[in-house]
């Protein structure tokens, strides 16, 4: 991998992509008891070399796992953490297909201790992606406001944390050590994901926030906190993004609103290199927030939907990149997919074909509009 191989790229993808039916039955079996760790194991590997060849095919740069060895993208690597703790029940969220909703259920948790990271969790996965891609290896993982936002601050013992800083620094702290050895592994390119961010745009999820006591603006006020102190050692050849998501699950979404609310505090404050941001349908608003980005730093529009099969037109593509333009240079600009197409182990409703095709036009869009794929 050279220098000049930095994501993101001019066509970058979110991360997660669909898992063949016959992995997904072998979890199962897995879950069930029926079938060993190795076994599962084997075919988590035997699926992401063929996941990686259909990244390379398509001409991506930037080529990740597809997530496949997880079930969910957020919880496979939070329940890692220590300092948490479950009643063992389940708490209902409600998200919005076009067919009505659907219902996804996560664990009912709570900081009765402090947070610390006990041990490495994906820098053994990353390190099998490094040994066999031959472009730039790219890890996803939960942004460390998801932590917060799977409790909040009724969730937090105040026995154990009497004020918030005292949280942030200490999950913080465990992301900068999971941070530190991946960057010893090899990663360059690392992505920190967060619906949390832009749920705080949807009035009705902000309504929600505030009849549980919780502030919607204290809130963003201490995801900046938590990704300054999160990032405060960021190695300088380290890329470190993040994509912001209205929900994802099964082609369902929970929010929506456009970036107004946020985009000054998070394009301002938060010293990412690179933002995924969703823009494949109304729910995401116009461009006019991306006036706010600093020059330095990389927007990747999600442009191509990830929740139906039904290929973009190249040229309406290109026409909303015009359009972004005129709030951000173009040079600052690339095209993706507006969000992974399997956040969780069941993957959206559409085609493995159809998933490459989308990939394989973010690539050829890039090419036309910028001449190639290089983010320099």
């Amino acid at each position: 991998m050279t220098a000049a191989a930095r994501g993101p790229f001019r066509a970058d993808h979110v991360g997660s992509l669909l898992r063949p039916a016959a992995l997904k039955a072998l979890r199962l079996e897995k879950e069930a008891g029926r079938v060993g760790a190795d076994r599962l194991a084997a075919a988590e590997d035997a699926s992401i070399r063929e996941v990686v060849k259909l990244q390379e095919e398509v001409g991506l740069q930037g080529i990740t796992d597809g997530e496949h060895r997880r079930k969910s993208w957020h919880m496979d690597f939070l329940l890692q953490l220590d300092g948490w703790s479950s009643q063992g029940q389940t708490i209902p969220v409600t998200f919005h297909g076009k067919g009505g909703d659907l219902h996804f259920t996560r664990p009912d948790l709570a900081i009765t201790s402090r947070v610390t990271r006990p041990r490495p969790i994906f820098v053994e996965a990353f390190k099998f992606l490094k040994s066999v891609v031959t472009r730039t290896p790219k890890l996803t993982i939960p942004s460390p406001n998801m932590l917060y936002s799977q409790v909040g601050r009724a969730g937090i013992d105040t026995r154990v944390y009497r004020d918030l800083d005292a949280f942030v620094e200490d999950t913080a702290a465990a992301y900068r050590a999971e941070i530190a050895d991946l960057y010893a592994a090899g990663c360059r390119y690392l992505q920190l994901d967060d619906v949390s961010l832009a749920y705080l745009c949807d009035e009705e999820l902000r309504a929600q926030l505030k009849a549980r006591g919780e502030d919607p603006d204290a809130q963003l006020a201490l995801s900046v906190k938590m990704i300054r102190a999160t990032l405060r050692d960021k190695p300088a050849d380290m890329a470190i993004c993040t994509h912001l998501c209205r929900g994802n699950f099964r082609s369902a979404w929970r929010a929506q609103g456009g970036y107004a609310r946020i985009a000054e505090t998070i394009f301002t404050q938060m010293p990412y290199d690179g933002f995924f941001l969703e823009f494949d349908d109304a729910r995401s608003g116009d461009f006019s927030p991306l006036r706010h980005v600093g020059k330095r730093v990389r927007v990747v529009l999600g442009l191509v939907t990830s929740k139906v099969g039904v290929l973009e037109n190249t040229d309406d593509l290109k026409r909303r990149l015009d359009e972004a333009a005129k709030h951000i240079a173009m040079d600052q600009l690339a095209v993706s997919p507006q969000c992974g197409f399997s956040s969780t182990v069941e993957g959206n409703e559409l085609t493995i074909e159809a998933q490459k095709a989308k990939l394989a036009l973010c690539v050829s869009v890039a090419r036309e509009v910028w001449g190639g794929l290089s983010s320099e």
